[in-house]
């Protein structure tokens, strides 16, 4: 990476490192990861794809 990643922590996290990051810029990819750490990264996703996921966890509550 050319450029320091941005991560938000999401805001249902607990206690410790069990935790979801989120960062994302405009076009490009959404990284998901469990820590604040890219090498550590879960998945990458489209931002279209992202808030798609983000809609239906909302509307399952």
């Amino acid at each position: 990476m050319t450029a320091a990643t941005d991560w938000q922590k999401s805001s249902f996290c607990g206690e410790g490192e069990a935790c979801v990051y989120v960062s994302s810029s405009p076009g490009s990819l959404v990284r998901v990861a469990d820590r604040v750490d890219p090498a550590h990264l879960v998945m990458a996703t489209t931002q279209a794809a992202w808030a798609d996921f983000l809609r239906s966890v909302k509307e399952a509550g």
